[in-house]
């Protein structure tokens, strides 16, 4: 394994959430790949979308919780520029292994890689609530 793969694999840590014999390979990379990675860049992750809600000019805090969690939802899944950052933020961080799996199946895991995104940026609300 080369440096770089070896690098990232001890950067991001375990496999986070079950994985188990009867675990497809889809659940396994969600897990051993996906999951880490969301977890370790947390920080960026939000630092972009909160970016995103100053630049959009929308009146976010005012939103009610389910108009914010529909604002994440569609902000992703309708802007093609915020979502391949994103999606480049994340795969940045496959290892050469990893990224021929993901090339292998993209729909599938980008797909999974937002809704897993969205879920995660959903869960946080309170980070993007800006003292007036």
């Amino acid at each position: 394994m080369n440096q770089r793969n070896q690098f990232i694999n001890d950067f991001r840590g375990a496999a986070l959430g079950t994985i188990s014999p009867e675990s497809t390979d889809i659940e396994r990379f969600q897990n051993q790949t996906l999951r880490p990675i969301l977890k370790l860049q947390n920080e960026l992750l939000l630092a972009v979308f909160s970016n995103y809600i100053n630049q959009s000019k929308t009146l976010f805090n005012d939103f009610s919780t389910d108009k914010k969690a529909s604002f994440i939802e569609n902000s992703i899944q309708k802007d093609t520029k915020l979502r391949n950052t994103f999606q480049g933020i994340l795969i940045g961080l496959f290892t050469n292994v990893e990224y021929a799996i993901y090339i292998g199946n993209p729909s599938d895991l980008n797909k999974r890689m937002m809704n897993m995104l969205i879920e995660r940026l959903k869960s946080q609300l309170q980070v993007y609530e800006i003292p007036r």
